[in-house]
């Protein structure tokens, strides 16, 4: 497996705050579903089930995957902003893309869910102070604080990353 595979935009290197990545993550946020949308138009149900790299997802588990990573992400912010430093709540990604709804639903109702999600969740972003940036969540699988500004940062490189793998594919 190759690291452009597996990695097509690089690996999520953190980024110092300022008003302009400040206002690129929030961009790429806000796009995301267009993105995802457009990623996957004109695949077949054929098409959806051919993995981006051998032992990888396919798109169908990747649309799912984002949306249940930013549902998770978004709870993690609220959670950031709402209590202090609170422990955030790991996943099994895999296994969780292995359950029915996975493999069962149509990726549109992911897609749905991702665009309601992320006006809901760009709502509270554009509106946090500069100070709320460093507020912290703790990771425990990580045994890790991280600011929500190095979330933010995270969760807008993972949906661009994702993006890109169903972008590969299509290539």
């Amino acid at each position: 497996m190759t690291e452009e595979l597996k990695y097509p935009i690089g690996k999520y290197i953190e980024q110092p705050f300022s008003e302009q990545q400040l206002r690129e993550w929030l961009l790429d946020i806000e796009v995301l579903p267009k993105a995802l949308e457009y990623a996957v138009t004109n695949l077949d149900a054929a098409q959806l089930e051919v993995p981006y790299r051998h032992d990888g997802w396919n798109s169908r588990q990747v649309i799912h995957h984002v949306a249940d990573s930013h549902m998770n992400a978004y709870i993690r912010f609220k959670l950031g902003l709402t209590e202090d430093n609170p422990q955030i709540k790991p996943y099994d990604e895999a296994q969780w893309a292995l359950l029915s709804d996975v493999q069962n639903v149509p990726i549109n109702i992911s897609n749905t869910l991702l665009y309601a999600l992320h006006a809901r969740w760009l709502e509270v972003l554009k509106n946090m102070k500069n100070e709320e940036w460093q507020r912290t969540v703790f990771h425990p699988e990580h045994n890790k604080e991280m600011t929500l500004w190095y979330l933010l940062g995270m969760y807008a490189w993972h949906g661009k990353h994702h993006t890109a793998h169903i972008n590969h594919l299509r290539q």
